[in-house]
Parts: C-alpha cells; structure tokens; sequence
C-alpha cells in the first residue's frame, strides 16, 4: 500500500514537471516516448493537456510539431544502435514470432508498415517496428521522414480534438479515474523500461549461448 501510495505521488509529480516545462517538456517527453523507454500515452496525455489549457504560452500547432520533432529525435536514437547491431542484436528485443512477422512485412512493404506505425496508439508496436526497420538498413532518411508526417499527422488530429473539446478534456484529464490510469501505465512504462535498459545492456554473446 505504501509503495502504491508513493508511486501515486511521484507519477503526479513527474506529470506536473514535465507539463510546468511547457513546450520543452513536450520535446523531452515526446523523445522519451519513441526511444527504448516505455512510455504509453505519456506524450499523448501531456500534448493534449497543454492545448487544452488557454494558458498555453505558444500556438497549438508549435506544440504538435515540436511533439514530432522529438518522437523523430527518439527513433534516431534507437536506429543508431540498432542499426549497428543488426539482425543479430534485434532478437534480444523482439521475440522470434513476432521478429519474423516484423521483418517479413518490412522486406516486403517497408515504407507502409513505418507509417501505419507511427499513426497507431499502443499496444500497437511502434518502437519493435523501428528496430526491426534499422536492424534491417532501411534508410535512414526515410524512416526518420515517416515517422515526422506520421506523428505529425497522429498529433494533429489529438490537437484539434483538444481544441474542440477543451473544457470536457481538463475536466476529464483531472478527474481521479484517469490519474489511477496514468499511474497504471507509468508503472507498467517503469517495468518496461526497465527491461529495455537491462537487454540493451546485455552482450550479444550471452544470447548465442
């Protein structure tokens, strides 16, 4: 109960931290969401916090871009290791079923399974899709330019619901069901980044034996 309780409190502080930087922290938060920190609805939650709020120091449309550029910064961050690792380094990642599923679609319909990625809200893949997209030599160029029009448009549509919907999402973002719900998924963020961290850690040599 304790450990409950002060997981509860710091979540909503990290919350606050990230939403008090404004702007900068939607670059911080939206970087983390797409590099091999798990971060579900994180970014997404805070996007559309910000543009709800009439205190919002800039346009709504600089937030949305500035949510893609980071998401771009997060993938180029994941596409640099594994593009050095390849294939071989891909499987401490992405189980065998799905690796296979992954790299078949990306051989076949690269640029397409990127995109649709990028557009999808979780559980929905998105960062096994980049790995396998990088340990596969996908160019660099294109998946970084996908993943940019992609969360461009996916941040866009939450913008104008935001917008559209602006006192139902405060109300909504402030009530206590979905604080229980984001420290759910922060909890879960923490268990799976966690385990990001230690498999990116692990040597490729303790995989073959």
């Amino acid at each position: 109960m304790v450990s409950t309780l002060l997981a509860a409190s710091s979540t909503h502080l990290i919350f606050r931290f990230f939403r008090r930087l404004g702007i900068l922290g939607v670059l911080l938060l939206s970087t983390i969401d797409s590099s091999f920190l798990v971060l579900p609805f994180g970014n997404d939650l805070l996007l559309i916090a910000l543009i709800s709020s009439r205190s919002r120091e800039l346009p709504w449309m600089a937030y949305v871009i500035v949510a893609a550029i980071g998401s771009v910064l997060g993938v180029l961050s994941v596409d640099v290791i594994m593009r050095k690792t390849g294939q071989a380094g891909l499987s401490r990642f992405v189980g065998k079923q799905k690796l296979e599923s992954l790299s078949s679609k990306i051989l076949d319909k690269a640029e397409l399974t990127i995109f649709f990625a990028t557009l999808m809200p979780p559980p929905f893949p998105f960062t096994p899709v980049v790995m396998t997209a990088s340990a596969l030599q996908v160019p660099r160029k294109t998946l970084l330019t996908l993943v940019f029009v992609g969360r461009l448009i996916r941040f866009t549509i939450e913008g104008v619901l935001a917008l559209s919907f602006g006192r139902r999402v405060i109300e909504y973002l402030n009530s206590e069901y979905l604080v229980y719900a984001v420290y759910g998924l922060i909890a879960v963020a923490l268990i799976g980044s966690v385990m990001s961290l230690v498999k990116l850690r692990r040597p490729a040599t303790a995989e073959r034996s």
